[in-house]
């Protein structure tokens, strides 16, 4: 299986109360409270990490707060605090697509932190007083911030338009899909790419093979193997670009073309692009005359990749305590299917590409 080890989740958003946790005051009541500084600095530098910020109580006259307050485009998402915490997370956790145990909450009544925490276990829960050490929490604090986390908010509300554009589509599914003019670039990565690619081995976790983490000089090493391919795919729609979603990391031998690590953002877990990439992995292998094999882990959150291996045409040939090995047979070579989107195949991040249906 080579290097890498199993990691913790990161938090990849903070849900906010606000009146008495970043402000002082009641926005309800009429008050006009001055934000905490110290909570002001925590949104931004937590914003330039990638993390991601929701407010739980958010509605209405604190909406308004916010904005006038200068604070506002830094939320991602608001609830109107009319449930209690717990479901407004679960919410928040929905509307972002992403796992409870990614998520942070931050309040300064500890009645409301019991009632998330008895609720959501596995939501991480800090008092108001905590704001100002959060960012040097593990969790909240990688070892760098790429471009990409830098603008992840936008990325998300880029998402926001999508779905409300989904939401008002009254035709098939399949035909809003075609509507995206998806395109997904596949290249080989360079060292630029290298805190995104170990960004995306720390941060996914469902469409994640293995579940396994590479240090940025085991993935520059990757890169260099003349027995490996380092593979990332962008992916963009109308709408704009989601940003590095995938990840895939192969090693070859004479025989075969092993797929070591695939992981493909849970932002774009609808669209079909895990489902594009394994294809277009498989159909290279096939043209190389290598056969596909795929290691896999099972996890916790993986059960869709496994999933989407299998209905691609990958088939367990072992399986020993939770490690499979996967192969698809290149006698029966899986038929073609159709994507509503494109993909684009470039060697360098400025090579020329071959564009094809996946």
């Amino acid at each position: 299986m080579g290097g890498g080890q199993l990691t913790s989740s990161p938090v990849k958003c903070l849900v906010w109360d606000l009146d008495g946790t970043l402000w002082d005051g009641e926005v309800h009541a009429g008050d006009d409270p001055i934000p905490f500084a110290d909570a002001v600095r925590t949104l931004h530098t937590l914003d330039q990490r990638g993390v991601l910020h929701a407010a739980a109580g958010g509605g209405g006259p604190a909406a308004a707060h916010l904005a006038g307050k200068g604070l506002l485009d830094l939320f991602t998402w608001l609830e109107d605090g009319q449930d209690t915490k717990s479901e407004s997370i679960r919410r928040v956790a929905a509307e972002l697509d992403i796992g409870l145990d990614a998520i942070a909450f931050i309040d300064n009544d500890p009645a409301e932190r019991a009632e998330v925490a008895a609720a959501l276990p596995a939501v991480r829960c800090y008092p108001a007083e905590a704001a100002i050490r959060l960012p040097e929490l593990g969790g909240f604090s990688p070892a760098y911030a790429t471009a990409e986390s830098r603008r992840r908010r936008h990325l998300y509300r880029a998402e926001a338009a999508r779905k409300a554009a989904e939401a008002a589509y009254t035709g098939p599914p399949g035909e809003f899909l075609d509507s995206l003019d998806q395109v997904m670039r596949v290249r080989l990565a360079d060292p630029a790419d290298l805190d995104r690619m170990h960004e995306l081995t720390e941060r996914v976790h469902q469409l994640n093979t293995t579940g396994r983490t590479f240090a940025r000089d085991e993935l520059l090493a990757l890169c260099a193997s003349p027995r490996h391919e380092v593979l990332i795919a962008e992916l963009s729609d109308r709408f704009g670009s989601y940003g590095t979603i995938g990840l895939a990391v192969t090693g070859f031998s004479a025989a075969d073309s092993v797929l070591e690590l695939l992981a493909v953002s849970c932002r774009v877990l609808s669209r079909g692009a895990g489902a594009a990439l394994v294809d277009h992995l498989i159909t290279a292998a096939l043209a190389d005359g290598r056969r596909p094999v795929a290691e896999f882990t099972r996890t916790d959150a993986n059960r869709l990749m496994l999933i989407t291996l299998r209905f691609a045409g990958f088939a367990v040939v072992h399986e020993s305590n939770g490690e499979l090995t996967l192969a698809v047979d290149p006698h029966q070579p899986p038929a073609e299917r159709p994507h509503p989107l494109l993909v684009s195949r470039g060697p360098t991040s400025g090579g020329a590409t071959d564009m094809t249906r996946s």
